[in-house]
């Protein structure tokens, strides 16, 4: 049975200084259900001892049965509930910042008025000079509609920002380039398109992202089509790169030929549609795609894909992977003994892993350890570096293959705190861009730890 994603809160408690006290606590919480996370010491007396208490449950109501558990037992006092990821969100998790003190009328003339002057005619004089002398080289626009977040659907483009914030954040800690999220106010394809070809001279690369399929095909290929620096559906050719990276280890570990297997990908969405092309270019086979709309399947068959249902994938298929958005869409009963399966759906996938496992699966994973974050930074910080036209599917294929090789052994993905392994991934599709021709600079980054 599929689970809901969990409701978390800080409790913070004091607890009387008597034996049993903090043992009778969490097994209050743990006899409640509730599942206890961090534990953090902040104060200890002679007389109480008080702690933050990380508390995770199945929903609201659940938790406040735990927090009444909690309250009645003996010797405990609840002192305050916190939502700590509300905390962080507090007046955003982003801000622009100066990369320069200024703080003398020596330094403003330099970086203001006049000395920006000179700055401002040597690029009026020669345009590239911009990449040079200006923040473009280093920005790169996340631009949303709102239309498809993170699995919650089209809640409008404002309710996406802490999304864009966080891709922002992602973006400048693991390879220090700057992210500027674009909120549209339009979901037509042709304002879309218009508005970010107007503000595209401000990035040196445009990164699409949570637009809804069949939209986002045609905006993405559109812009880049019309502009001469690198445009990337995240949702698509991101999600595509690490499921294969995934697909890769996982085979290894299962002791499966992916040239020789048969698979199947349920959902072909701006996810799945990506997932799949990317692994017929990969095996040279074509891969099961399974639909309700008609049209998704007719646009995957005319990339080469075959068309399928859900029951024949996974009656079929040798490795299944799913990006419908549907939780408990593959019952336990569906799953084939020696099956390789990636739920990839969040928050909540379509079979949870400890599941397919029971039910005789090789190797199962969902989207919470297969995700996008290991390829997104390396691949644009790689391209924009190198001055790249555009993201060719070879450099998706190169970013693929990194990530792949820098997974330790009998794990199915790196760690994707790990800054060396985005700089490996920056440093693949930079030379890829190089080798293609697609590269106005020779450049290959080297992103510091």
């Amino acid at each position: 049975m599929e689970t809901q994603e969990k409701f978390m809160r800080t409790v913070r408690v004091r607890n009387a200084t008597r034996l049993g006290t903090l043992g009778r606590l969490l097994t209050a919480v743990a006899e409640t259900g509730g599942d206890i996370g961090e534990m953090r010491l902040i104060q200890e007396t002679s007389r109480y001892t008080t702690r933050d208490v990380t508390i995770n449950t199945d929903d609201e109501a659940h938790m406040e049965q735990v927090l009444q558990a909690m309250a009645n037992n003996p010797g405990t006092q609840v002192l305050a509930v916190r939502d700590e990821v509300l905390e962080v969100h507090q007046k955003g998790k982003i801000a622009m910042r100066s990369r320069f003190p200024v703080d003398s009328l020596a330094i403003l003339r330099r970086v203001y008025t006049p000395g920006v002057a000179e700055v401002c005619l040597k690029i009026a004089k020669d345009p590239s000079l911009a990449r040079q002398y200006t923040a473009i080289s280093n920005l790169v626009a996340i631009v949303t509609d709102g239309s498809a977040i993170l699995g919650l659907g089209d809640i409008g483009s404002v309710a996406g920002m802490p999304v864009m914030e966080g891709k922002s954040m992602l973006l400048e800690t693991l390879v220090g380039l700057s992210g500027v999220p674009i909120l549209l106010d339009t979901q037509d394809p042709e304002r879309i398109i218009e508005t970010v070809a107007t503000i595209a001279p401000t990035f040196s690369a445009i990164q699409l992202e949570d637009i809804s399929a069949p939209r986002c095909f045609e905006i993405e290929e559109r812009l880049q089509a019309r502009l001469d620096i690198p445009v990337m559906h995240d949702d698509q050719h991101g999600t595509a790169v690490v499921a294969t990276a995934a697909l890769m280890n996982a085979s290894r570990l299962a002791k499966l030929d992916l040239g020789k297997a048969v698979i199947g990908q349920i959902g072909l969405g701006a996810a799945g549609n990506a997932v799949g092309r990317m692994l017929m270019r990969l095996t040279g086979n074509p891969v099961l795609g399974a639909d309700l709309s008609e049209e998704a399947v007719s646009r995957f068959v005319q990339a080469g894909g075959r068309a399928s249902t859900l029951a024949e994938i996974m009656a079929e298929a040798d490795v299944v992977i799913a990006t419908t958005g549907v939780p408990g869409l593959i019952r336990p009963e569906m799953v084939r003994k020696g099956q390789v399966i990636l739920a990839l759906s969040n928050p909540n996938p379509e079979i949870l892993p400890e599941v397919a496992l029971k039910a005789g699966a090789a190797f199962a994973a969902d989207g919470k350890s297969v995700n996008n974050v290991l390829g997104f930074p390396g691949i644009l910080r790689g391209a924009v570096d190198t001055h790249a036209r555009r993201i060719s599917p070879e450099m998706y294929q190169a970013a693929a293959q990194t990530i792949a090789d820098q997974t330790p052994p009998d794990e199915l993905v790196p760690n994707p705190m790990d800054k060396k392994v985005h700089c490996a991934v920056a440093q693949a599709v930079a030379r890829q861009a190089i080798q293609q021709g697609l590269a106005r600079s020779e450049d290959v980054p080297y992103v510091e730890d």
